[in-house]
């Protein structure tokens, strides 16, 4: 059962959900755990968004981590097919805690200033070819897990941002043939100390941008076959119910394929890899005077047809 602090959330949850996007209804893959029931497991996300359908129930056979599901292909692919189809029963949303839609990914891989509206805030031009960084798989939390502000940074800024993750294993792929290597999307929030990542460790971006807790991801994996065009998908980020963040992923200056043909360049994508396409403008950072993230405060990421992540702050 949920605690009062609990049905707040999920009121504001599905609150989030109605306004101002309209979630996909198609393929929404996640991750959760419930009582009575061992470990994470693998599961749907149900057509209203209340509950969620247990994959691992109708199949036992399944994998119970998103990383060995996309691992499997197409025959894990097909069990979740015939699930949409079939009438099966839904664990209300109350009894379920979402996780990550994938954890433990072999890397996440990060796009810097690949927004051109973003570019135009700083007054800097936008780049020739794509500004590649990472975070530790150990920073991602689930979408509505707390954002933890470390000690060592007074200046934790948000960004919103669409996630790529890779189904399927390539190096040297061809931008043509790019998409064929993609399992889906989903929201994620590239929290960012910009202290250590604009003045500390050499101006090295890394350590900016890995304290633990600095990459929720969720609610769903969205199977692209789900999302017609990733590149025209209305993106915001809201603190305290304020919009600091509204733009479109039109913006992107290197989209998806670009990305995944110039990443594999160096290295070999794997399925449950995750890239994180850049953020729009609006960040704390260049406000004037700045502004940073406090304890208290609550941030929502939102991408239409994706969803929504909701992370306090503490």
């Amino acid at each position: 059962m949920l605690g009062s602090g609990g049905r707040r959330l999920l009121t504001t949850v599905l609150q989030a959900q109605r306004w101002p996007f309209q979630l996909s209804r198609d393929m929404r893959l996640v991750q959760f755990q419930a009582p009575r029931l061992t470990g994470p497991r693998l599961g749907l996300e149900s057509g209203d968004g209340s509950g969620v359908i247990d994959l691992n129930a109708f199949e036992p056979t399944l994998p119970k981590t998103m990383v060995e599901f996309l691992e499997q292909g197409e025959a894990t692919l097909s069990v979740v097919r015939r699930a949409l189809v079939t009438q099966l029963p839904v664990l209300p949303r109350s009894e379920v805690t979402f996780l990550a839609p994938v954890t433990r990914p072999d890397k996440v891989v990060c796009v810097g200033m690949n927004y051109a509206d973003h570019c135009r805030e700083q007054n800097v031009p936008v780049p020739k070819e794509p500004i590649i960084f990472s975070k530790f798989a150990s920073a991602i939390v689930g979408p509505y897990d707390d954002i933890i502000l470390p000690p060592e940074s007074q200046e934790v800024d948000w960004e919103v941002e669409l996630a790529v993750v890779i189904g399927k294993r390539g190096k040297y792929i061809k931008a043509a043939d790019a998409m064929a290597h993609v399992a889906g999307f989903t929201v994620a929030h590239d929290v960012s100390a910009r202290d250590w990542q604009m003045r500390r460790n050499g101006k090295q971006w890394l350590l900016g941008k890995t304290f633990d807790t600095f990459c929720p991801l969720g609610p769903a994996l969205v199977t692209k076959d789900s999302v017609p065009d990733p590149h025209n998908l209305k993106i915001c980020c809201r603190v305290n119910g304020e919009v600091v963040q509204s733009s479109n992923t039109n913006q992107m200056v290197f989209k998806t394929e670009e990305l995944i043909a110039w990443v594999s360049q160096f290295v070999t994508l794997y399925p449950g890899d995750i890239i994180l396409t850049g953020t729009p403008p609006g960040v704390g950072v260049f406000r004037k005077p700045p502004v940073f993230l406090k304890k208290g405060d609550e941030v929502q990421c939102e991408i239409e047809e994706l969803g929504v992540i909701i992370n306090k702050v503490a």
